[in-house]
């Protein structure tokens, strides 16, 4: 017999308060920037940056389920926060981070909860009748394919499933992890806001103490998606000038394009980074966009990662821009970035050396 999907009490909502219900809660309905100066909402405001901030430092945001009405409340309120920020890296980081939280929460609720869940996403998930066949649920093959995108393993290639009329079956901390992922997505789409609003003074405060909470504890190269072992500095110009259109969402050809990827897989950018990257562009297609730079790293096709094209091939293309002098005698990316970052490391160990640091 099918169970009957769960109704949310206030509670529940005030550890999943991105669902739908969680709406009749709020303490301001209809809550616009301005209400945030009030010394009524000082409780509500003060958890959101809370939130965003446990976010930055924990990539987990903690639920307190004693102040149900705070909880629900600074929801919204953290989400005013981080758009405010105007940092892709804290958008995403906090959309990542209540989506792992509700992970850790939703794989211990009962499954009737869990059907309730993923009907607020409109998901067909239904439980799994079969006694055959070990999994708890039945997901549709359509939200199977959505919310599998972004996640590394063969387990979720479909390939590795078990598919029956159009359902692919999935345990319960499967399921969890995949509802997560539409929370993350979920929030993501909501923190996209094309034409920010004037904030008030005491939003914008805040969010530079958040930005400034960000760069301290993962450094601004990281938060702009580079590992720490990468010098921004060290680029080649037409590098340079390729990553400075795509931040700007700039148009850029195929084989521009292609020099940026290979350039920066090659260097130790991810390529869920170099993806969030590309996200600028006005026609953006992740799941197109995720097969190409993946397979341009190596981990999708023939497992070859390519490397930018030489010098000489960018100077056909009009890629190569406002050539220096280390141009004049190194005729490839990879090679001008090498000479570079060992350049700038030798100047450093000099200059420390000068002041008696070492």
């Amino acid at each position: 017999m099918q169970l009957t999907a769960a109704k949310f009490t206030k509670n529940d909502l005030a550890k999943y308060p991105f669902l739908k219900a969680a709406t009749r809660y709020m303490k301001i309905p209809d809550l616009k920037i301005e209400d945030l100066r009030s010394p009524d909402l000082e409780e509500i405001l003060k958890r959101a940056e809370e939130r965003v901030e446990e976010a930055i430092l924990y990539a987990r945001v903690s639920r307190n389920l004693k102040r149900e009405d705070i909880e629900i409340s600074s929801y919204p309120v953290a989400i005013i926060l981080a758009t405010a920020t105007k940092n892709p890296f804290i958008k995403k980081r906090y959309a990542l981070a209540e989506a792992k939280q509700t992970y850790e929460d939703l794989k211990d609720e009962p499954k009737e909860k869990i059907l309730g869940f993923a009907q607020n996403f409109g998901w067909k998930l239904m439980l799994n009748e079969n006694s055959e066949v070990p999994f708890e649920f039945a997901l549709s093959f359509a939200d199977y394919l959505r919310n599998t995108t972004h996640l590394r393993g063969k387990k979720w290639k479909l390939v590795n499933r078990l598919l029956s009329s159009g359902n692919v079956y999935i345990t319960r901390g499967e399921t969890a992890r995949l509802l997560s992922e539409e929370v993350r997505k979920h929030i993501e789409k909501r923190l996209e806001v094309k034409e920010l609003p004037k904030f008030p003074s005491e939003i914008m405060e805040t969010a530079e103490k958040i930005k400034k909470l960000s760069v301290e504890k993962i450094g601004k190269a990281e938060m702009g998606g580079f590992p720490k072992t990468i010098v921004q500095t060290a680029f080649p110009p037409c590098i340079n000038a390729l990553y400075q259109a795509v931040s700007a969402g700039r148009h850029l050809s195929h084989i521009g394009r292609f020099t940026l990827t290979s350039f920066l897989i090659n260097i130790g950018m991810t390529p869920e980074n170099v993806v969030e990257l590309f996200k600028n562009f006005s026609d953006f297609n992740e799941r197109m966009t995720r097969y190409q730079v993946e397979h341009i790293a190596g981990e999708r096709g023939s497992r070859t990662r390519y490397i930018p094209p030489k010098c000489d091939t960018l100077q056909t293309h009009g890629v190569c821009i406002n050539p220096d002098e280390l141009c004049q005698i190194l005729h490839h990316p990879l090679a001008y970035y090498r000479r570079k970052v060992k350049t700038t490391k030798t100047d450093l160990q000099i200059n420390c050396e000068r002041v008696g640091f070492i």
